[in-house]
């Protein structure tokens, strides 16, 4: 088995378990199986088509990411990775940023979305989250739920919100969709708090304090990530 598909099938078995992960998150939330089975599917294979999308080689992004600088390589084989390891990173890392970017429009562009992140603290979380990442590349390993699962889901989840609620005309059943899936990306927001809590365990005591601490590395550092180099 060569390494693409290796990678494809490691991407579908990661569709197939948020589906499982998602369908017992709405569960939680007493949703009703039917609905909780096609969000699930939703989602879950949204993901791995989007991940087959970027294989493609006329992918944007695969062409904007500039080759790595001298400094930014003495530093990634500083912290002990390969050649191999950083061009892995790296794209690890880009696809991230872009699944970043989109989550920040799709936030901006649903009221909803825009207090469910405010409450959360999301956006700047996932924005330090990436950076801390960045800057500890060594660590990736630690932050794998993150960077597979609660991201992309967010991504996609968000995606679809958007999608749905510029519908002109919405049904009741149309609201309930929104509305459980409003409840399913609060819970993923609540995942992804967690993650940096996690990751920032020896500077973090408690879940109060991961705001002030995510908060003051924003206005200290900016919350632009598009020029962050990988």
């Amino acid at each position: 088995m060569n390494k693409k598909t290796s990678n494809n099938l490691v991407m579908l078995l990661l569709a197939l378990f948020t589906v499982v992960f998602v369908v017992f998150l709405l569960g939680a939330f007493n949703v009703n199986r039917t609905p909780s089975i096609i969000i699930g599917i939703f989602v879950g294979f949204g993901l791995y088509s989007r991940y087959m999308g970027e294989q493609k080689p006329e992918r944007k992004t695969k062409k904007d990411l500039q080759p790595v600088s001298k400094e930014r390589e003495k530093f990634y084989l500083s912290k002990g990775l390969s050649e191999e390891d950083i061009a892995f990173f790296r794209e690890t890392m880009n696809n991230a940023k872009e699944q970043i970017l989109q989550i920040e429009k799709n936030i901006n562009h649903a009221g909803k979305l825009k207090a469910i992140a405010n409450r959360n603290n999301t956006l700047n979380l996932i924005k330090v989250l990436f950076k801390d990442i960045v800057n500890e590349p060594d660590r990736l390993h630690e932050v794998d739920q993150f960077l597979y699962v609660h991201l992309p889901s967010l991504a996609e989840l968000t995606s679809k919100y958007v999608q749905i609620n510029q519908h002109q005309a919405k049904s009741k059943q149309t609201f309930d969709v929104l509305e459980k899936s409003a409840q399913t990306i609060d819970e993923m927001c609540r995942q992804i708090s967690e993650d940096y809590v996690s990751f920032r365990s020896t500077d973090i005591s408690d879940l109060a304090d991961e705001v002030e601490l995510a908060n003051s590395r924003i206005h200290r550092e900016g919350s632009n990530i598009e020029d962050d180099e990988i």
